[in-house]
């Protein structure tokens, strides 16, 4: 192992971000705190480290970042073992996130899906899911965003190929994600819980 590389490469990577990012992070964020003042939820969706990225998120948004402030509707489609399990015995591993969007989605709700690939079949097929439900998708992916980039609304794109590299940078990226929205909920003209 060679640890001066890989925070070299590391380093690389977040500047070469740093210069990209900055304006689709702005839009994804305003996409964010639109969907919550109309009273939308936010679904978030990946696989393995990216499942934990979902969860991660989704756990900022109902409970905080750094802030108090009104809690936000969020769901991980990874944490149910039930249905996950259930789906993908009935419907197969590729709809697994799909069915949850199809029960769960509403017109107006905004899914994050996270695949450092692009391709996943699973979380492309959600992000297919949400879009027939009228939801806004906003993608984190790595470097050219797969077939994922195409069901996007907005495409975040990590300028990497490296797994490790681009799931450190979604890490930054949906910690910019939560604190846009957290601040917007802070805000003294943020609507009331129903």
């Amino acid at each position: 192992m060679d640890a001066a590389r890989i925070f070299a490469e590391h380093r690389r990577v977040v500047d070469e971000s740093a210069a990209l990012l900055p304006p689709l992070l702005e839009e994804a964020g305003r996409l964010l705190v639109a969907a919550a003042r109309r009273g939308g939820k936010v679904l978030v969706c990946g696989n393995g480290g990216s499942a934990a990225d979902a969860q991660h998120f989704a756990a900022e948004l109902v409970g905080r970042l750094a802030a108090d402030r009104p809690p936000l509707p969020a769901v991980a489609l990874t944490t149910d073992t039930s249905a996950l399990t259930a789906i993908a015995n009935d419907h197969g591993f590729p709809r697994v996130f799909a069915r949850q969007v199809e029960a769960l989605a509403r017109p107006g709700d905004v899914l994050v899906a996270i695949s450092t690939s692009g391709v996943s079949p699973n979380v492309v097929a959600a992000a297919r899911a949400a879009r027939a439900r009228g939801c806004g998708v906003i993608g984190l992916t790595g470097r050219g965003g797969g077939a994922l980039a195409g069901e996007c609304d907005l495409l975040v794109p990590v300028p990497s190929g490296d797994v490790a590299r681009v799931q450190e940078v979604h890490g930054i990226c949906l910690h910019a994600l939560a604190q846009a929205v957290e601040e917007a909920a802070s805000a003294s003209d943020w609507p009331e819980a129903p």
